[in-house]
């Protein structure tokens, strides 16, 4: 009996939500955890980073940093595509601001400013 084994574009295909499933509260309730935050912050240049350049600037170890990036992916916050035992990330931006305007936007702004001013409540 041969074992089939899966081919290695198979392998390497992250799975993420269609654009028209990514649900606001899901994405609030998983972006509502402060280092979560950051790491959107991090990414909103729309440069992808390798998931060790995520985990250095955050000053977390791997394990962890990939935890909460697999969290952010599944909600359709952030898109992984691998390359070789690498897997970069970046922000779903056209997606996001596709769905739900603005929203980016408002998670990039640091807590207590307001939008167009340099006003601080």
């Amino acid at each position: 009996m041969s074992v089939m084994q899966a081919s290695p574009a198979a392998r390497e295909k992250i799975a993420h939500p269609a654009a028209s499933a990514l649900d606001l509260a899901t994405i609030m309730r998983t972006v509502g955890d402060p280092l979560r935050l950051d790491i959107v912050r991090l990414l909103a240049d729309d440069v992808p980073r390798p998931c060790s350049e995520v985990s250095a600037a955050m000053g977390l170890p791997v394990s962890t940093c990939s935890y909460h990036l697999r969290l952010l992916r599944e909600a359709g916050v952030t898109r992984t595509r691998a390359a070789g035992t690498e897997r970069w990330m970046s922000v779903r931006q056209e997606d996001l601001d596709a769905r739900f305007p603005g929203l980016l936007g408002a998670l990039d702004r640091e807590p207590g400013s307001v939008p167009g001013t340099s006003v601080e409540v």
